[in-house]
């Protein structure tokens, strides 16, 4: 299965949303990393036929989406990026209303809605009302109904926005399980959303990619780069303007300052780049 967009462009008047967004895309977790406006949520609703692109295409097999029509739409899961939920409804009414609206048979949605509802680990609140949900159960409910239908391709638009560190590695791997088979594309400002799971990084900035790889590739770009100093807290302003600090630890005798820089500061030690260095180089 290849899912390929071609010279993608989105424009709002004299504003360029998206601009030439050509890629292929493959079964695995695709992170689309970069900050807010940088065209990520653009390029999701193009796919999921929400917004209609200016210029360029998108096909799946080779196929045009719009030939594809509806035979299409049934193949995607779409998670977005607010929670708009149904208070009254109880998790298991939501998930019947939404196989509804996706045309999936009552077979098909007895079937499905149980083991999803088990995959989020939900079962205990099947029950219940959403509006009672707190924010990381909501998302787990949005990932449930994105994945009804069994699509082929699963697109999930900032997942864990808002959500405690614990909430955020529930949903994580329950992504990461969801990818054998199918394309997953992520989008997020959030690295560590995507540095564990994803095949490959698409850096996007103001609409287009700036690079992209799988992380070992985008982060080996860094090596030689990224350095630890040692020193005391009033020598940080002059280390800062030496590069660009990406952590500072407080020690016993002073600060420990991870920092980006091309020449290796005095007594600095060579670090092995990550995925929040590549992040800081190309958007901070």
């Amino acid at each position: 299965m290849k899912l390929t967009f071609a010279h993608l462009t989105k424009q709002y008047g004299s504003f360029t949303a998206l601009e030439d967004f050509s890629y292929t895309f493959t079964p695995g977790v695709y992170g689309l990393l970069g900050p807010n406006g940088a065209g990520k949520s653009t390029l999701m609703n193009i796919l999921t036929g929400n917004l209609q692109a200016t210029a360029g295409r998108i096909l799946l097999d080779g196929t045009p989406v719009q030939e594809l029509g509806a035979a299409f739409r049934k193949r995607i899961g779409f998670m977005p990026q607010q929670q708009g939920l149904y208070p009254e409804f109880t998790l298991e009414h939501f998930l019947w209303y939404m196989a509804s609206l996706k045309g999936l048979s009552k077979k098909q949605a007895k079937e499905e809605i149980p083991h999803l509802i088990q995959l989020v680990n939900l079962n205990g609140q099947k029950h219940k009302r959403l509006g009672g949900f707190s924010g990381g159960m909501k998302q787990r409910a949005l990932i449930a109904q994105a994945m009804l239908g069994k699509p082929d391709i699963l697109i999930l638009d900032e997942p864990t926005a808002g959500l405690d560190p614990k909430e955020r590695i529930r949903i994580r791997n329950l992504i990461a399980e969801a990818a054998f088979d199918r394309i997953v594309l992520i989008a997020t400002h959030v690295v560590t959303d995507v540095a564990y799971i994803a095949k490959e990084i698409l850096l996007l900035k103001q609409g287009t990619i700036l690079d992209s790889g799988t992380p070992p590739i985008l982060c080996k770009k860094l090596e030689g780069k990224v350095f630890l100093v040692n020193c005391a807290e009033e020598d940080l302003s002059a280390l800062a303007e030496q590069g660009k600090i990406c952590n500072i630890t407080r020690e016993e005798n002073g600060i420990s300052v991870r920092i980006l820089c091309d020449a290796p500061p005095p007594n600095a030690v060579t670090c092995k780049p990550d995925l929040e260095d590549v992040y800081l180089r190309n958007f901070e």
